[in-house]
């Protein structure tokens, strides 16, 4: 049956038989338990103001920002899809925590609360909190790394690659061919190519190779997971030639859940088991508890090289604090592993991700371009197809983003050749895989109906496309410049 259906629909080479099979799976999963409405798992117990502006002033507010929405002041915005980093909703649990912080410079019972959860999740006996994820990053490559040296990664996000290249190194993303294709269904987009991993590795040499490292879920690959498969398969070639794997855990309970309702033979296992053979497979991790922790700050490092581990500890001290405190207050450590056991609650990913799949579901109904099937974070609408008359080097998705704060107030952020465009000898851009748009939905923040909102804007938008004019950069950084450019319409 399987076969008929790739025989039917004419389907590109890579959808084989085992991933229809994979959707049929999914879609008996979705009968049996999204039947009802998917509620909100929390009621609401404090809130504040959102305030409107009108289309004619957000185009000013634009003008001003020099068409880059990281410089629009965030009372400008009415629904804020940024990112979901930092941007989350704390419990009640997590405020309670909060005022139980013990601020003890050295020794704070909060980092052993911290370090205990952190421990039983991983299994890694080496943690090490940071003051997010980048700078985790900074200190784990500026060790590693170097000139010669190579990173492999299914994707690397913006900040983890500026840290890369900042070291002299350089970082190679090898997604898999089902996640080249934003428009085509597949259960598992954030993989990576492991006959690419193999080659790669031989061509490059495993001396030149100090990590490779899997993002789960793929951020920059449209916020699409990666199978327990993929991470056993990574494993398998790193073992053979003696190179550490490390995960990029940002978001490993969203991942996670994605396991036990696509791969088989994960239905019944628990979260906190899925989670637990994750990261059984890895040498370490980083970690922005900003993201799956909830928390407003924070991150870690996270490893089994008592080595390795104390020589980031002696460079932790000099860039961000004692190594129980790590740059963290005491009570930033109580909301973290407050909120690492709080997100691995069923009931709240099964909502978390169905919120996604929901604003999904309506966008391709009404013909929208977007990533699918729905990632884990995150709404992603594939600018080249949307914008199809501006050229790369107008910088479609950063015209989209603008186009949608124009219309409804909605910030959003470009993940393409303007984020992670590179230039050739000439001072030619060399283009992103990818151009799309980023709508991430911070956690527990907004209902329903904002999502609902944001859907209708989106199509209203996508209606007038063909108004929307591209971009010329006219001032930028030489590194992640996309948080910092200026821009202008194009002649």
């Amino acid at each position: 049956m399987h076969h008929a259906y790739l025989e039917k629909y004419n389907f590109p080479p890579f959808v084989t038989a085992h991933i229809i099979e994979q959707f049929f799976y999914i879609f008996s999963i979705f009968q049996t338990n999204f039947m009802r409405t998917i509620i909100e798992p929390f009621r609401i117990k404090s809130v504040e103001p959102i305030y409107f502006n009108t289309p004619i002033e957000r185009k000013s507010i634009l003008e001003k920002a020099f068409y880059n929405p990281f410089l629009i002041h965030s009372e400008d915005v009415l629904i804020d899809l940024l990112t979901d980093s930092g941007t989350s909703a704390m419990s009640s649990n997590q405020w309670a925590g909060i005022m139980k912080g013990d601020e003890s410079y050295a020794g704070s019972p909060s980092f052993f609360h911290f370090k205990d959860v952190v421990q039983e999740i991983t299994g890694m006996p080496y943690i090490i909190p940071t003051h997010q994820g980048r700078a985790a990053e900074r200190i784990l490559f500026e060790l590693v790394g170097g000139k010669g040296k190579y990173f492999i990664s299914n994707t690397l996000f913006d900040t983890t690659r500026a840290n890369i290249e900042f070291s002299g190194a350089e970082g190679i993303d090898l997604i898999c061919e089902e996640g080249k294709h934003p428009s085509t269904p597949a259960p598992f987009k954030g993989n990576m190519d492991v006959a690419a991993l193999e080659k790669t590795i031989i061509e490059k040499g495993a001396e030149n190779i100090p990590l490779v490292i899997l993002t789960v879920t793929n951020n920059s690959g449209g916020g699409q997971p990666v199978s327990m498969q993929n991470i056993k398969e990574v494993r398998k070639i790193c073992t053979q030639y003696k190179i550490p794997l490390f995960i990029d855990a940002c978001r490993f309970a969203e991942n996670a859940w994605f396991i036990k309702i696509r791969e088989e033979g994960y239905a019944d296992k628990t979260i906190p088991e899925i989670v637990q053979e994750l990261f059984s497979y890895a040498d370490g991790c980083t970690m922005s508890a900003k993201k799956d922790a909830f928390a407003n700050i924070g991150g870690f490092l996270a490893m089994h090289s008592e080595a390795l581990a104390l020589q980031c500890r002696n460079l932790l001290i000099i860039t961000e604090g004692f190594p129980t405190y790590g740059g963290l207050a005491g009570r930033d450590l109580e909301a973290i592993a407050i909120g690492l056991k709080e997100v691995m609650e069923e009931n709240y990913l099964q909502y978390r991700i169905r919120s996604i799949e929901y604003i999904t579901e309506k966008l391709v109904a009404a013909g929208v371009p977007v990533m699918r099937p729905g990632g884990g974070h995150a709404v992603y609408l594939d600018a080249k197809e949307f914008l199809p008359h501006i050229p790369v080097d107008q910088y479609p998705g950063q015209a989209l983003a603008c186009a949608i704060y124009e219309e409804g107030g909605i910030r959003s952020v470009e993940i393409g050749s303007l984020m992670f465009g590179k230039y050739d000898v000439d001072g030619k851009l060399i283009p992103a895989t990818l151009e799309l748009v980023r709508l991430a939905i911070p956690r527990r923040v907004y209902t329903q109906s904002h999502i609902d909102y944001v859907a209708e804007v989106l199509i209203e938008v996508f209606q007038k496309r063909a108004s929307i004019k591209g971009l010329t950069i006219t001032e930028e950084a030489p590194a992640l410049r996309h948080f910092t450019v200026k821009l202008k319409p194009a002649d």
